[in-house]
């Protein structure tokens, strides 16, 4: 055994973490949604009524990109379990790839278009081949850079405690971080969009050749405008999230003791291979998940055909992320009363009931479709934010069942699953509009009307899908056999033994 793999004698991984650790891991998780709840909540609306891409196209082009996301999270779950610095095993992937994947989320929101300035420079005129491919490359290439950003942020949870409370804390701070994260964007960027579209001009039907050139040009301004929006916000969010996201490296520290800093590729799918914890906590987020990222694309087609304004969006997230805000500061005790297994096994019928109500909301009721959102989004909050602490928990098992501790790969089996929803999921929530006849953006009508039936798919998708998806979830989750209970007598038992490997090994030393 060389100097590096000998188990120390640090206890800190049971000590109570300072408040700037738990502040430093919400801050990732606010850089983090700078980027991935721009992508849910925008780029589907985005990529049909800036970009002019067909909903179906663009849901094949979601299902196709995030299955490749799904991948390249076990890619990085390898990659993270072997690689071993001075700085520690999952906080210098916060410092290399922060503003990789903030810049590549600004080259997302902003596809070339025909008469629209490219990065609000160069003029390009790409017919929809074109258009399709330099989104499918550019989310790619995203999904790859964020896997790598992503995957060691989830995985230090598990590094820098044991404690089931401190747990609880950690992704508390996580759901506080992600909720103020989404409420900024949506602030920043859905008063902006209806304000413009208010602007959008009309051409009259009996209008003249000088009429029609004069509506070219205020179409060519609307869209222009519009693509303004996008480009300036993700622009500041490279700066924002650079500075949070390293934040979280300073101000986080690993702390459990591994009897070994690398985990070779047959110890990894040995110690997966026994999880039975780990395989349930999977299925069951894949059906709630499928439904939880089909309401993200939809929300913003809500906002403006539903509730009659895309400003709207703003309200739903806040509604949305204000449940999450008012929750998070009682999760830890919530956890302590029901246990992570409860959370999740029950919680699901808030979104059920909420979700039932919402696909029945009139068109106009903006109250009260604001009241069922807020009973959905009080499952959705706690569903996955305790996801999250389960996850950490399956690491601890692992490592109790095989011997071997791999924060990297189980995290990346995790992350695999949510990247597989929200491939289905997004494919779902764009193959429904298509479904629905969802008419996107033309050159010549910028903003068209729609049929009846898109409204339909738009309010199923928001409402009875995830309600359906966590149905199943629940019935699934039943068999979970990880109580916190028996998690405490696991994580004792993996510590006594790390702790009679290392006296054993300073015994053997001093002979």
């Amino acid at each position: 055994m060389t100097a590096t793999e000998t188990p120390s004698a640090h206890l800190g991984a049971l000590e109570k973490l300072p408040t700037t650790s738990i502040l430093g891991y919400g801050l990732g998780d606010f850089a983090m949604n700078l980027s991935f709840a721009m992508s849910t909540s925008f780029l589907l609306y985005y990529f049909t009524d800036v970009g002019g891409l067909s909903a179906a196209a663009v849901g094949t082009m979601f299902l196709v990109v995030r299955l490749w996301d799904a991948f390249t999270d076990l890619f990085a779950g390898r990659v993270v379990d072997k690689t071993m610095t001075r700085w520690g095993k999952f906080r210098p992937f916060l410092l290399w790839f922060a503003v990789p994947v903030l810049f590549l989320s600004f080259l997302n929101f902003n596809i070339p278009t025909q008469g629209v300035k490219w990065l609000g420079i160069f003029e390009v005129n790409p017919d929809a081949t074109a258009q399709l491919l330099y989104a499918y490359l550019a989310y790619a290439i995203l999904g790859l850079l964020y896997s790598l950003i992503n995957i060691p942020y989830g995985a230090l949870a598990s590094a820098m405690t044991q404690s089931v409370n401190e747990r609880a804390k950690l992704v508390a701070a996580r759901a506080f971080g992600a909720a103020i994260g989404g409420v900024l964007l949506t602030y920043i960027v859905a008063p902006q969009i209806s304000a413009i579209q208010k602007t959008a001009p009309k051409l009259a039907a009996n209008a003249d050749a000088a009429a029609k050139a004069a509506y070219q040009t205020a179409v060519l301004a609307y869209r222009q405008n519009v693509q303004s929006v996008f480009t300036l916000t993700t622009l500041l969010f490279v700066l924002v999230g650079s500075i949070a996201f390293f934040l979280t490296f300073w101000w986080c520290r690993e702390s459990v003791v591994r009897t070994s800093p690398k985990v070779t590729i047959k110890e990894t799918v040995e110690t997966l291979k026994q999880n039975k914890p780990l395989a349930y906590l999977c299925a069951a987020s894949l059906f709630y998940l499928v439904g939880l990222f089909a309401v993200g694309g939809s929300t913003a087609f809500y906002a403006k055909y539903v509730l009659g304004d895309i400003s709207q969006t703003a309200n739903m997230v806040l509604v949305n992320s204000g449940i999450a805000l008012l929750i998070t500061p009682i999760i830890p005790w919530i956890i302590r009363k029901m246990g992570k297994k409860n959370v999740f096994q029950w919680c699901g019928l808030f979104t059920i009931i909420g979700g039932v109500a919402l696909f029945f909301v009139p068109t106009g009721a903006v109250a009260m479709a604001l009241i069922f959102l807020a009973v959905k989004g009080i499952g959705a909050s706690l569903i996955n934010t305790v996801m999250f602490g389960l996850e950490a928990d399956t690491v601890e098992y692992g490592e109790w069942k095989s011997g071997k501790r791999s924060e990297g790969a189980t995290y990346a089996i995790f992350s695999f699953t949510r990247k597989v929803t929200q491939s289905i999921g997004g494919a779902m929530g764009a193959w429904l509009l298509a479904i629905g006849g969802y008419l996107s953006a033309t050159a010549t009508d910028p903003n068209p009307t729609q049929p009846e039936s898109a409204i339909v798919a738009i309010k199923f998708t928001i409402g009875l899908l995830p309600a359906i998806c966590a149905v199943i979830a629940m019935l699934i989750f039943w068999k979970y056999p990880l109580t916190d209970k028996l998690f405490q007598q696991i994580r004792d038992e993996n510590e006594a033994k790390k702790a009679k490997l290392g006296a054993d090994f300073h015994g053997a030393a001093t002979d």
